[in-house]
């Protein structure tokens, strides 16, 4: 195909004051046509005329010391809960401040301790009642009037004191001597007033601005971090840092019912992304995503009134702003801009509806803990440009950009000159599939408890850093984001509220262990549930479960869908029961496998029902497995890590499970490691190679035809679907 791509634009790039004459040559270099501050930078003066679009990052909950310092009462708040400690007499004192920064966070004990701290016998479950504990200012300890050998928690109020994300970027940077920025409650009624005044001042004093970047609105994601400085508790869907007596009264006036801390404390995991979620908590979710956007709607139509833009951060204090739910399209956002860790990070951001457009900021972050001597950014920069470029080609983003501090990146040509590459290959495969839909084969469901709310971050921890217990569910997550597939999440209770939702595709997903939201828990047990599932495979579904699927030990059962799947876990309770099935097939999910398939942790006591038929087993557990369940068809995988090769078997496995086989061969690929994506509307498809070597393959057409290619590292080719024969 002839290249008619535009050679500038959809690139935004950081500055600092000592930089301005090398942004100036990289705005011509990668063609950029917007230039940022970051936390820690000034916008230089001589940049404040330049031909390019302005973003400022606004922090509407820090960066005013004198306003927090002046209204301490209205400074945000966290709940926490101490650790376990054991009574060894009738008497117990438990250090609230055990284990966690000093300078970060400070105890409030200035509302009603009674009414807002819980101190609870975690050996019953009960309640302590208030009169039975006090509380000391001078030693900073809850004195409990126990029974020997019962073990407790004090759940409390602290002040955030140090705004986490500040004292990460400090922590990070080694900035010495700071001043740490406290985070303030735009909630709140004189700081709600404020802030709106302050917002007008900052658009008034900063007229060369073209877009207000929110970084972001209220209520920081949960981020705590340990008396050595460490980070100690992080959940980026964390809502224990959106709490204050002000909120929690308004909540309990909306619900009916009072507030108990324990309904964001949950036992001390503090209702995590793993966590299903409470009726309560749920009922929090709810009310704080309706205030949040009430009020960041009022933000962004100053904004609009004064002429500027509103863009917002996905991440920081983003709590409350969740861009798949009703109320997001409602804020009335110009754009969204997010971190790009993978694939699924850039799905979160470009599956966002209700917004003009959408960025993300590629990695790695301009920060010496990458851009240091001996460092390596540019593999870095390849590994998140090419994982993400496949998402990219199912939807695509509407700019790229990068953050940090310029001048490291000065430091290594070799990655400035890369980052040049991705700049012009991203705004050509932008150009060739803009405003179309990409071809898709089948209609997957994702079906967790979350649902639609927390699409594409399933086992996600941010920038796409994984756990040792979730990276083989993730890779599934991340295998669907560039697949071509029309992926859709499902919450339980969509099912319950339309349990004929489930027609609508092809094959329904539930992946991960057992007892946690994304498997689904106690969901299992709602005979709605399980005889709608059943239904749906039996009448010609597919279904494919991962890790622990549909677990909850009920009725002789763990696998409540294990007459489905074809394979229960052993839990100790069938032990005596003799098990034959371990023989292995060859089967079409597995022909494009070698001898070893990559089962990331895998399970290791799972085993075959008698007529399942076994694809792979690993000393008598059970790892990939298929079912024929009525007219339909489902398939078993104990654990799939994101790579190439297991791409490709999860897409043979979503093929064969709903009866697709035949269509393998249309824009297809006979080598894994590269990938064919198809825009029927536009007439056009792209052929990729995802790896940094070169590959050979046989392409498939739509129409079946094929033809032989050889690719050079990381390559995309583009052909025009009716001139390639």
């Amino acid at each position: 195909m002839s290249n008619t791509t535009k050679k500038t634009g959809r690139v935004t790039i950081p500055t600092d004051v000592d930089v301005v004459p090398e942004t100036l040559e990289l705005v011509k270099l990668w063609g950029a046509d917007a230039i940022r501050d970051c936390d820690g930078t000034d916008y230089p003066e001589e940049l404040k005329g330049v031909d390019a679009k302005v973003y400022s990052t606004y922090y509407t909950t820090r960066k005013d010391n004198a306003w927090a310092k002046a209204n301490p009462d209205e400074i945000q708040q966290m709940y926490l809960m101490t650790p376990h400690c054991t009574a060894t007499s009738d008497t117990l004192s438990i250090h609230l401040m055990e284990g966690l920064y000093p300078d970060m966070l400070a105890v409030n004990s200035r509302d009603d301790i009674r009414r807002w701290w819980e101190v609870i016998d975690r050996t019953t479950g009960e309640v302590v009642p208030a009169e039975r504990w006090d509380y000391s200012e001078e030693t900073g300890d809850v004195t409990i009037r126990a029974q020997a050998y019962h073990e407790y928690t004090v759940s409390f109020l602290a002040y955030i004191m140090w705004d986490p994300v500040h004292m990460y970027n400090a922590v990070t940077n080694d900035w010495k001597g700071v001043e740490h920025q406290i985070t303030f409650d735009v909630r709140q009624p004189k700081t709600h007033e404020f802030t709106m005044k302050r917002l007008r001042r900052f658009i008034e004093e900063h007229p060369y601005v073209d877009v207000i970047r929110f970084t972001t609105f209220f209520h920081q994601f949960t981020l705590v971090f340990d008396e050595l400085a460490r980070e100690k508790y992080v959940d980026w869907y964390g809502y224990s840092a959106s709490v204050s007596p002000y909120i929690l009264e308004q909540f309990e006036k909306e619900v009916g019912y009072p507030f108990r801390p324990e309904y964001i404390i949950d036992q001390g995991y503090m209702n995590n992304t793993y966590r299903v979620p409470s009726k309560e908590f749920r009922d929090f979710q709810a009310f704080q995503r309706r205030e949040v956007a009430k009020l960041a709607k009022e933000m962004v139509d100053i904004t609009h009134e004064m002429g500027k833009e509103a863009m917002m951060f996905l991440g920081d204090h983003w709590i409350g702003t969740e861009p798949f739910m009703e109320e997001f399209p409602s804020i009335g956002l110009d754009a969204v801009v997010g971190s790009v860790g993978n694939g699924a990070t850039l799905r979160l951001i470009s599956d966002i509806p209700g917004v003009k457009y959408t960025e993300g900021r590629f990695l790695p972050y301009f920060f010496p803990d990458t851009f240091h001597e001996g460092g390596d950014p540019v593999r870095e920069a390849k590994v998140n440009w090419v994982t993400a470029r496949r998402a990219i080609l199912r939807k695509p983003i509407d700019r790229i950009g990068y953050g940090g501090y310029l001048k490291l990146a000065l430091e290594f040509p070799e990655f400035v000159e890369y980052v040049k590459s991705v700049c012009d290959e991203f705004r050509e495969l932008y150009e060739n599939i803009r405003g179309t839909t990409p071809y898709c084969v089948k209609k997957v469901a994702v079906l967790n408890c979350w649902g639609k709310m927390r699409a594409w971050g399933n086992h996600m921890v941010h920038h796409a850093i994984y756990y040792k217990q979730n990276y083989s569910y993730a890779g599934v997550i991340e295998t669907l984001s560039g697949a071509p597939f029309d992926v859709r999440f499902l919450s339980f209770d969509d099912i319950r509220a339309n349990p004929s939702i489930l027609d609508e595709f092809d094959v329904v997903l539930n992946v991960g262990d057992a007892y946690t939201a994304y498997s689904g828990g106690e969901n299992w047990v709602d005979e709605t549930i399980v005889s709608t599932l059943r239904r749906f495979v039996h009448q010609g579904g597919g279904l494919i479960g991962v890790g622990e699927p549909t677990a909850c030990q009920r009725e002789g059962r763990f696998f409540q869908l294990a007459g489905v799947l074809g394979v229960e876990e052993e839990t100790g309770f069938t032990l005596s029961l003799d098990k034959y099935n371990w023989d292995e097939h060859a089967h079409f999910i597995t022909a494009d496998c070698g001898e070893t398939i990559d089962f990331g942790e895998g399970k290791k006591n799972v085993y075959a029902l008698a007529d399942t038929t076994v694809l792979r087993q690993i000393d008598k557990g059970v790892q990939l497995a298929v079912n024929e369940f009525g007219d339909g068809r489902a398939v078993y995988i104990s654990g799939l890590p994101y790579s190439f090769e297991n791409s490709r078997l999860l897409y043979r496995a979503i093929l064969w499970a709903s009866h697709g086989e035949e269509t393998l061969h249309q824009w297809f690929s006979e080598n894994y490691n590269v990938e064919v994506h198809a825009y029927v509307k536009n007439g056009k498809y792209c052929v990729v190679n995802n790896t940094y070597e070169p590959q050979s393959t046989v392409v498939y057409r739509g129409d079946g035809s094929s033809f032989r290619l050889d690719m050079d590292a990381n390559e995309i080719r583009w052909y025009e679907i009716d001139q390639a024969k």
